[in-house]
């Protein structure tokens, strides 16, 4: 019954309000590959220039060779910050929580962003009601088997994270893309099982959400 509800929790209270009507962006990433001619033959740069890794290097007065090499900044007050996060048991249970779900946050904001342009070019509102109607059965049938799969804390940190990423609760996207009722039903279904989808992300005087946005950042930067 439990697996029940948090399928429906978040299919249905907190994806509904996104649609999969555009393609995933697929971001492609470029790995520095390292690797061992195998003859001594010429090498042929056409086929090979997508995996060519510019490094400099600086010849001492000695004649010894080093390798200069840019690294990324890093931000030392965040980064003790999240080494006395992962001190304890709890802290490294929540870099992994919010590991697992930031992605979905992530993805909820550029939905949204992508949909919100979609509902102002609609002509009316019934338009718009019929498009979010689609919206919810395919997302369903989409994040179903991938949801489902998400504990307690884990929803809770990913109902924060998508006010941080869309800049408003879930229940206010609720009811400004499906409706008040809508939105006031989702509410009340979401606090039979713990849930407040009016809760606010607020790093500033939340301690947990201070945690969560020290993880996020250093996420969103490479350092972790």
């Amino acid at each position: 019954m439990k697996k029940t509800a948090l399928l429906l929790g978040f299919i249905l209270i907190t994806w509904t309000v996104f649609a999969q009507t555009v393609e995933k962006h697929v971001i492609s990433v470029k790995h520095i590959t390292q690797s061992t001619p195998q003859s001594s033959g010429p090498v042929d740069f056409s086929k090979t220039m997508d995996k060519v890794n510019v490094v400099y290097a600086q010849i001492t007065e000695e004649g010894d060779t080093l390798l200069i090499v840019n690294l990324p900044e890093v931000d030392i007050n965040l980064m003790n910050h999240y080494f006395e996060i992962t001190e304890t048991a709890s802290g490294r249970r929540l870099v992994r929580n919010v590991r697992k779900v930031y992605p979905y946050a992530k993805e909820a904001g550029l939905k949204l962003q992508e949909y919100d342009k979609l509902l102002a070019a609609a002509p009316n509102d019934k338009t718009r009601r019929q498009m979010m109607k689609e919206a919810e059965d395919q997302i369903t049938s989409q994040y179903t088997a991938e949801l489902k799969e998400l504990t307690f804390s884990q929803g809770l940190i990913l109902i924060r994270l998508i006010d941080r990423e869309t800049g408003n609760t879930s229940y206010n996207l609720v009811k400004e893309l499906r409706g008040k009722l809508r939105a006031f039903f989702y509410q009340g279904f979401a606090k039979l099982w713990g849930y407040n989808l009016k809760s606010e992300y607020d790093p500033q005087h939340n301690d947990e959400d201070d945690k969560i946005e020290t993880i996020v950042t250093l996420l969103e930067r490479g350092s972790i």
